[in-house]
């Protein structure tokens, strides 16, 4: 597929409308439609051997994203009339969910006579679940907890600690809410501290994620910190998830296929909400549609477009043909245009680092559009392995779609222990050999499922090997420690059940996934960066494998440590000290634990007039001294004019532009930049 050569201003104002919705903090307000339903929107998802309890795993769904801690006096909280649900997948010969937990929530007002959320020990909100719990895919449903309690929000000392509010500690209060399920299982909903970081403000600038080791303006800041949101956390037996229900001790090895789960959240509301004149609360009725979904992170933002988005939400992973349909979306995917330089790599210079093979081992291109490993398919060269066209080879290997052999297995059915999905380690050269086995969680369902070995033994938290790269260190280290290389029998490697086997609370799925759409997959099983030249390099271990290793999307751990013990993650952000947090400078750089700083220079409002077919005028203000500049640029990015230029200091300005006959009709872009780099944006319709 030829692409048209573009203006370079042109590129960069496309990817800034791309990488909009391209990595945004997983899940959170993904989608048109979900964004303007907070309270059923899924933010992440987590599935986990428990540090703590390996006989168990932890599911963790996460909702409403964004949410203040000061939020008061109607603070987040679990909405009603939505179900939240927990589907869990054990067995792909069968279609459908093999246990699903479903949660509904109710609210109270406990002392209406108070504008407070916490009086005298009273909760208004108090918000209880009942927890149902089905094993035949829905047609039963069995009731495992009944009134379990939420915590209030962490408002404050007085709420809280305080003898006129609840008169206990929050770190009490959360404990009273772990709940013990008639069936095992151990159950926490409530709000706690996001457990996801991420450099909002990097990657909402044309994609121009920053490094941790950066200064000033260039470090990393993790935009979620300092935000809650509300889980639902379940640790649930390992021998209850097991579709044979054994416990882990019968597991074959640490990568037993019969031990892999594939997890998926939803949130679903009744089709129709019909709103009362009289101030009570609404009416609702018929059938239960889902509006939001999440299994695999980062799916619905960084693969799937726009316009398929709100489909996605509502779909299931069960429905093979409608799954299918954004199977292209994998195999071709978008962010790999921007890791190309014969597309528009250089559009994004934070992805320099990340570029793909397009001639590993001399031949193999597997950039968008190219054909990858097809050229296996015709000679069934791939026979013996995973590739073999009489297995999944006909899955795996197809023309003008390189990423179905790595991509699309990754996120659609999980990555096997069959060849060529073993490191490169003990396979002399030859990447479809066998090699060195280093993950299994593959449960060829054929749709997004977050999916997890949970025979593969847990990375203690406190070990010098934990690393938040998940799997991608596991790799490094099958591959170069000598602890690990020097035989390709299976053995337990650090982080082998770290993401995408599983995900756990601290892994850094933003980097892991950007290196994984620019080949580091491929690369560990043999599929080397293009400077690696078999007979002539010494070692695969290439500058451009380097670079891609070394690579980081900006902050690597969360805002508030993470607890030892269920449910694990952190204490909601308390509203009371939020102020103090704001004026604080973090270990990330930031301004706070919210990780905000007051914008350089922004534009007051939109020109006026606009649409304009004369003069318009363009307010702006500026925070900081330096050179400031206001240009035009037509829809191409073609520049037309500079409106002002001046050295000024902080305040407002104003520029005019006389939009007189020799322009012609259309949208014009007008560009505020501080000392020659653009800090705001604004639209202008010239009209004739």
């Amino acid at each position: 597929m030829k692409f048209p050569k573009l203006h370079l201003a042109t590129l960069m104002f496309g990817v800034a409308v791309l990488v909009a919705g391209i990595v945004y903090a997983s899940s959170h307000r993904e989608a048109p439609l979900i964004s303007s339903d907070p309270l059923a929107d899924n933010t992440d998802l987590y599935a986990f051997r428990c540090p703590d309890d390996t006989n168990s795993v932890a599911i963790i769904a996460n909702y409403i994203p964004f949410e203040l801690p000061e939020g008061g006096p109607n603070y987040a909280s679990f909405g009603e009339n939505i179900r939240y649900e927990i589907h869990v997948d054990n067995d792909a010969t069968k279609n459908g969910d093999e246990i699903t937990y479903r949660f509904t929530f109710t609210k109270m007002n406990e002392d209406p006579t108070t504008f407070f959320n916490i009086r005298l020990g009273k909760e208004n909100l108090k918000t209880s679940y009942m927890c149902e719990r089905s094993v035949d895919g829905g047609q039963t449903w069995e009731t495992i907890v009944t009134n379990g309690m939420v915590p209030p929000p962490n408002i404050g000392p007085r709420s809280i600690e305080g003898g006129a509010g609840k008169n206990k500690s929050y770190d009490v209060l959360m404990k009273d809410a772990i709940t013990k399920a008639t069936t095992g299982e151990t159950v926490f909903c409530g709000p706690v501290d996001d457990p996801f970081f991420v450099d909002l403000g990097g990657i909402f600038d044309l994609g121009q994620t920053r490094k941790r080791d950066g200064t000033g303006a260039d470090k990393a800041r993790d935009g979620v910190a300092g935000f809650n949101c509300h889980t639902i956390a379940i640790k649930v037996p390992i021998a209850t998830l097991q579709k044979d229900k054994k416990p882990v001790t019968m597991a074959k090895n640490i990568l037993d296929g019969d031990f892999v789960i594939g997890v998926w959240a939803s949130a679903s509301r009744p089709k129709i909400t019909t709103l009362r004149t009289d101030g009570m609360k609404p009416d609702v009725s018929g059938e239960w549609i889902q509006i939001s979904r999440i299994g695999m992170p980062l799916t619905n933002e960084a693969v799937i477009p726009i316009g398929d988005k709100d489909r996605w939400n509502s779909g299931s992973p069960y429905d093979t043909q409608r799954e299918l349909s954004y199977a292209k979306y994998f195999v071709n995917p978008e962010l790999g245009l921007y890791m190309d330089d014969s597309k528009f790599g250089g559009a994004v210079p934070a992805l320099s680092a990340l570029r793909i093979q397009s001639k590993s081992l001399g031949s193999f291109d597997f950039r968008n559009g190219a054909d990858g490993l097809y050229g296996l398919y015709a000679t069934n060269g791939g026979a013996g392995t995973a590739l073999d066209t009489n297995s999944f080879g006909k899955i795996l290997l197809q023309k003008g779609a390189p990423r179905s052999c790595d991509l699309l297995p990754i996120f659609y059915t999980g990555v096997p222990n069959l060849k060529p999905y073993q490191l490169a380690t003990g396979k002399k050269g030859n990447p479809l050999a066998e090699g060195k086995p280093f993950i299994n969680n593959f449960l060829p369902s054929l749709g997004d499922m977050l999916r997890l070995n949970m025979a593969t033994p847990v990375t203690p938290r406190n070990s010098k090997d934990f690393s938040t790269l998940g799997i991608i260190q596991c790799a490094a280290l099958g591959l170069t420690d000598p602890r690990f290389n020097t035989t390709s029998d299976l053995q337990w490697i650090p982080n082998m059940d770290g993401f995408p086997n599983g995900r756990r609370l601290e892994d850094d799925v933003t980097t892991i996934e950007l290196q994984a759409v620019s080949g580091v997959a491929l690369a560990a099983i043999g599929l080397w960066y293009d400077d690696y030249v078999p007979g002539q390099t010494a070692s695969p271990v290439t500058p451009n494998l380097v670079k891609v290793l070394s690579y980081n999307a900006g902050p690597d751990h969360n805002d508030m440590p993470f607890t030892a013990t269920f449910p694990y993650q952190a204490q909601p952000h308390r509203g009371y000290d939020y102020t103090k947090m704001i004026t604080k400078v973090d270990d990330d750089g930031g301004i706070g634990a919210i990780g905000l700083s007051a914008p350089r220079g922004f534009f007051i409002g939109s020109a006026s007039p606009n649409p304009t077919g004369n003069n318009s005028t363009l307010k702006f203000h500026i925070a900081e001294s330096g050179r400031v500049q206001v240009k035009i640029f037509d829809a191409q990015g073609n520049y037309i004019t500079t409106l002002f230029d001046e050295l000024t200091g902080n305040g407002e300005y104003s520029a005019s532009w006389s939009t007189d006959n020799s322009i012609s009709s259309g949208a014009y872009l007008a560009s505020l930049q501080l000392n020659g780099q653009p800090i705001a944006s604004s639209k202008i319709i010239v009209t004739r």
